[in-house]
């Protein structure tokens, strides 16, 4: 091995992790403050994660209140902590008389004006007599001066937020939406509108239940933020290490074996993280070295962290933000949603692979040796009470509680299973708060018998913990992390909550929408012309405009996604997908989660592909290269929105119904389909595959995926001299060895 590799190889310490992390998740590096400012931003994060932890267990309250709140310590995080601009002389320490604690002054007005804007519509919810302001009822559509002048103020400090922790597109974006609800009359065509008036807008905007007030940022207020806290703790706790250890076992000993632990350790991961970044760098710094030394390319290593950990957004049962958020818009619960996405994660996972298992079959890679594998016993006997947390989540969540309740039950299980140890006594006290919680909620009617004895029993379960138990400035640190992740979300929440506000008062969503299938319909008129031969068609009308609308869709979804979190481009879009498809009559959860799969896609497309970039800095190899490769793994990610809008039957919970043999036929085609564009990728099956043979798998791998056995047959047809020319060589090399 050259002196080069070898450094290439080296396994990167927690502050290069830490450096790469920051470097390419949102809202990551953070401006140096004096001490005492940190203590004091400490102590105000602290604060931040109580409040949310309490009111989860013990009720929120007013939505105006709760969400004022949420905003306030919002703006104090992220003006004290984020700089105007990127450039790194403002991260940096300095002495100045214009700044306090090395925060500039000018931040610390923002912050002040961000905790009144945010604060005033509860304090004058019910009005304030002496100022002259009604009771907010009175004044919806006809806000006073405080209102117009306060709503300006927050409508521009969100964007802010969103600029300093996100970048320019999104708010630029939305800048695009308000204007168009203020000069309405001035655009052309179907999208002309009367115009909304400036104050009215404002107090739309500014006002509960649209605007930066509305559904998004209620979701994540009072959802997100806890299952973001949850995976950030039970990762510290040693759930992460526990996934990585037993996907190792699973998949290590076998060809390839690092890639597919890579994958399966990325998968389990995605179970409780929201985030692809941070996916990728707590699994890729173990599995992208491994998969060096075994002889994959560096771009592909990085590749493969980059497109499984990407699935961490699609994967239940904890999703991503848009989950949440999808199911408030579809008013379901969202064990619906949880349900609806197994299917096509799994899809994902299994294109991912069957990619990595056919390139190191080409490269000719083996797995790991039995003395390199963790041992089994060792590991469950060491690591058993760190899936407690997750336990007690799924089966409070899948029982009908609400998501925020499962994970106040899951953030105090993982602080028990961390701190609690039935060794030691005075640590107990963690178990016995929480005890006294459920047997509370048991007398009050909040939890049944079955409930409260599960939730008892996983608490004892947990103090039995054979770990070494976290110590107080360790949760603290890991509380302090996971409300650091969240602020990103947060201000993308309040930020695309604008563009909620104008598409419900000027119904932008209906005319786009509109469009689309207009445009659809006109190009597949002309390509069923083109195509059809007297009395025998190859498809029907419908069907060309129903996928021409999913290619646009697709499409744009792909190219907004570059530079927009998932979350804000999953909002934006599905509000001008949902009319056009239901148009084409698909099912509403169908239509969600197709945007929701196609901004999840943008994620590893380049140039704009974060998580990529973020694998390709652990395993120094070309970003734009690993982007690609990122990409060609994640073709099952592609092609599994097309598959489950045809066959809704995928989604198991769809309008249309569940027939498990439909289920189990078009699953079966789909797999097929994505194995065989898995090998057209590699250029390998079972031996390696010419150019010819790669078109034509290729083109049978998207006919596969219809749903319908005409198209099974012809993809057969399309793939067979590929299979038989396959099998003769394999046949030959078995002979001549």
């Amino acid at each position: 091995m050259s002196e080069t590799q070898k450094l290439d190889d080296h396994e990167l310490t927690a502050e290069e992790l830490a450096a790469i992390e920051e470097q390419f998740d949102e809202g990551a590096a953070v401006r140096q403050v004096t001490p005492t400012t940190g203590n004091v931003l400490r102590v105000v994060a602290l604060i931040f994660a109580f409040y949310e932890f309490f009111t989860a267990g013990f009720g929120l309250p007013a939505d105006h209140w709760h969400m004022g709140i949420y905003l306030a310590l919002l703006f104090i995080l992220v003006y004290a902590t984020i700089p105007i601009i990127g450039a790194k002389s403002l991260y940096a320490l300095k002495i100045s008389r214009f700044r306090i604690g090395n925060i500039p002054l000018y931040d610390l007005v923002f912050m002040v004006l961000g905790i009144i804007a945010a604060l005033y519509v509860g304090v004058a919810w019910r009005g304030i007599p002496f100022l002259g302001i009604e009771e907010q009822t009175f004044r919806m559509g006809n806000p006073n001066t405080f209102d117009v002048v306060l709503g300006v103020i927050i409508i521009l400090l969100v964007l802010d937020i969103a600029r300093r922790t996100l970048g320019w597109v999104l708010p630029l974006i939305i800048c695009v939406f308000i204007s168009y609800a203020l000069l309405g009359p001035y655009f052309p065509g179907l999208l002309q509108h009367p115009g909304v008036n400036f104050k009215t807008f404002v107090s739309s905007m500014y006002f509960p239940q649209e605007g930066i007030y509305g559904v998004t940022l209620w979701v994540v207020s009072t959802i997100v933020f806890h299952f973001v806290l949850f995976g950030v703790i039970a990762q510290r706790t040693g759930l992460g290490q526990l996934f990585i250890d037993n996907a190792t076992i699973l998949a290590g000993r076998y060809t390839g074996g690092p890639a597919k632990v890579s994958v399966v350790s990325s998968a389990f991961f995605g179970t409780i993280s929201g985030s692809s970044v941070a996916n990728t760098v707590s699994t890729g710094a173990l599995t992208i070295p491994n998969m060096k030394r075994l002889g994959y390319p560096g771009h592909f290593a990085g590749g493969v962290e980059a497109a499984s950990s990407a699935g961490g957004q699609i994967t239940p049962p904890i999703m991503g933000a848009a989950a949440f958020i999808m199911a408030e818009f579809l008013e379901v619960p969202y064990t619906t949603i949880v349900i609806a996405a197994i299917f096509p994660a799994l899809l994902h996972y299994v294109g991912v692979f069957a990619v990595v298992h056919l390139m190191a079959r080409k490269l000719n890679l083996k797995g790991l040796t039995k003395e390199q594998l963790p041992q089994f016993k060792a590991v469950w006997a060491e690591g058993w009470a760190n899936i407690v947390p997750l336990i007690g989540l799924l089966v409070v969540l899948f029982t009908g509680y609400t998501p925020f309740m499962s994970a106040f039950c899951g953030i105090s299980l993982a602080v028990i299973a961390g701190m609690s140890r039935l060794r030691q006594p005075p640590t107990l006290i963690y178990a016995a708060a929480f005890l006294s919680f459920v047997l509370w909620k048991f007398s009050d009617g909040g939890f049944d018998l079955t409930m409260t004895t599960i939730l008892c029993g996983l608490t004892v379960v947990a103090t039995m913990n054979p770990q070494k138990r976290i110590e107080v400035p360790e949760m603290l640190q890991a509380v302090e992390l996971g409300v650091k992740y969240s602020l990103a979300v947060g201000a993308a929440a309040a930020a695309v909550g604008i563009v909620v506000g104008v598409i419900n008062t000027t119904g932008i969503g209906f005319r786009i929408g509109f469009m689309v299938t207009q445009g659809a319909g006109n190009l597949a008129s002309d390509l069923y012309n083109m195509i059809s031969f007297g009395s025998f068609q190859f498809f029907a009308m419908e069907d060309l405009q129903l996928f021409i609308s999913l290619v646009f869709i697709a499409v744009v979804c792909i190219l907004m996604g570059a530079g927009i979190p998932t979350t804000a481009l999953y909002i934006m879009l599905v509000s001008v997908a949902q009319p056009a498809l239901a148009q084409l009559g698909v099912p509403p959860i169908a239509s969600h989660l197709f945007v929701l799969y196609y901004g999840v896609v943008s994620e590893i497309t380049p140039p704009v592909c974060t998580s990529a970039y973020a694998a390709a800095a652990i395993a120094n190899s070309n970003p734009f290269r690993t982007g690609l490769s990122a990409f060609t793994l994640g073709l099952g990610k592609v092609i599994a929105p097309m598959a489950f809008v045809y066959a809704p039957v995928l989604l198991f919970v769809s309008s249309t119904g569940f027939n498990l043999w439909e289920f189990t036929y078009t699953a079966t085609s789909c797999i097929a389909g994505v194995i065989a564009l898995s090998a057209a990728v590699v250029g390998y099956w079972l031996s390696p595959l010419n150019i010819a043979s790669r078109i034509l798998m290729a083109i049978a791998g998207i006919i596969f995926v219809a749903p319908s056995l005409t198209a099974d047959l012809i993809a057969l047809a399309v793939a067979s001299p590929v299979i038989i020319t396959q099998l003769i060589a394999r046949n030959r090399s078995h002979t001549t060895a």
